[in-house]
């Protein structure tokens, strides 16, 4: 589904065999289509398109799925909440740091401000290198 930046994105990753995506990832997706479905900016046949070819990507190998782990990504979670003092964080923005340095990802996607910001923080490269517009 176009969005300011997606094309850029999505040539970004094409051909890439090292794209990891989590569980938490997906759930986010699912609620954000099911969001622009009820506000009527897409149709709920391009939701179940856009969710299916994700699934299957994941069940393909497309991209390696990090499952969330409670008693490991809750602490590391929780670590990010407490000691990133100068970045604001959401709770599910911490877990999505913790998924991705478990799965010790060098890099982060995100069009969030915070959380790029956070990733940058603890080591992670971002795409986009920076992000302009709050979340």
């Amino acid at each position: 589904m176009p969005e300011p930046g997606s094309a850029e994105f999505n040539q970004s990753v094409d051909r890439r065999n090292d794209l990891v995506v989590s569980d938490l990832g997906v759930t986010e997706v699912v609620s954000a289509l099911a969001r622009r479905v009820r506000q009527a900016e897409v149709t709920p046949e391009a939701a179940r398109r856009v969710q299916h070819a994700l699934v299957v990507g994941l069940d393909d190998g497309v991209y390696q799925r990090v499952e969330l782990t409670p008693g490991v990504h809750h602490r590391q979670a929780e670590h990010f909440l407490s000691s990133l003092t100068e970045t604001p964080l959401r709770a599910a923005d911490a877990l999505h740091l913790a998924l991705a340095t478990s799965a010790r990802a060098a890099s982060l996607a995100s069009f969030d401000r915070r959380l790029s910001a956070a990733a940058r923080a603890v080591g992670l490269a971002t795409y986009p290198a920076r992000v302009g517009s709050p979340p």
